[in-house]
């Protein structure tokens, strides 16, 4: 069964759509492991990256009509062997309205997608779900249908109580629902690499969640990754190669830390 990781934080604008989208593209373009990245976020930034690096034009699918088919499998974007996407429209705003609409189970309308990505997930090695920043539909949804938790941390004091405020309400989805998740590690995203505020809020961190459940590998402020928010992910000059060994190094640590887990018995119960 494909392994599931939402990557989240409350704090918006802390790249955790370029992390989810970035770890997706190097498990598939560098280990070729059968990718499936889903997008719960209406505003579909990750399925534009992902279309616009993949050279797609129009995205005719969407999450929400898989959502209301009750099957996810006529919405999944196939245009590449390894890495294959289930794109979010304006639409998906209407998640909340179609949950207390069609589900009076509370339990029901919160793991949903879970229902929905059974099916499908021995078909892939990892999964990756990008949300909105919220306490929302959107959130439980993914939490409920996840494995894993990877929680970015950007070098902002927000960032770091948005962090904090995610892993109680994530016990809380443990204490109350019975979620079955655990914290994969939270990775630094460093505003200015060596200012001295990045450096405190790192140590601050550290002593938070535990030195050990801190990523070694930072994420550094990169011109080029916001580039390819225009041009898509390239790979031509020496610039584009950095970005992409900045995140091969986090998929590295990654899979080391998701490793860790599965020879504890999560899988293996």
């Amino acid at each position: 069964m494909g392994i599931t990781v939402v990557v989240g934080n409350f704090k918006g604008g802390v790249g955790k759509t370029k992390v989810a989208v970035m770890s997706s593209w190097e498990l598939a373009f560098k280990y070729k492991k059968k990718i499936l990245l889903v997008d719960l976020d209406p505003q579909g930034n990750a399925s534009t990256l992902i279309a616009r690096s993949l050279g797609l034009e129009e995205l005719n699918k969407s999450i929400f009509d898989g959502f209301q088919k009750g099957d996810l499998r006529d919405s999944i974007v196939k245009d590449n062997e390894f890495l294959h996407f289930i794109p979010a429209q304006v639409s998906f705003k209407n998640l909340p309205k179609f949950l207390y609409t069609n589900f009076d189970n509370e339990y029901e309308q919160i793991t949903y997608l879970k229902k929905l990505l059974q099916p499908i997930k021995s078909e892939y090695d990892y999964i990756f779900i990008d949300v909105p920043p919220t306490l929302s539909d959107y959130s439980d949804n993914a939490m409920m249908a996840s494995d894993y938790v990877l929680i970015i941390l950007q070098a902002q004091e927000l960032s770091l109580e948005g962090a904090e405020t995610y892993v109680k309400y994530l016990q809380f989805m443990v204490d109350t629902y019975d979620a079955d998740l655990q914290v994969v590690g939270v990775l630094p995203v460093l505003l200015r690499p060596g200012g001295r505020v990045d450096i405190s809020i790192l140590e601050h961190a550290k002593n938070v969640f535990g030195k050990p459940n801190v990523f070694n590998t930072v994420v550094k402020h990169l011109e080029r990754l916001k580039s390819w928010d225009v041009t898509g992910i390239k790979n031509n000059d020496h610039h584009d190669r950095n970005a992409h060994n900045l995140f091969i190094d986090v998929v590295d640590e990654l899979l080391i830390k998701l490793q860790s887990f599965e020879k504890d018995g999560k899988y293996n119960e």
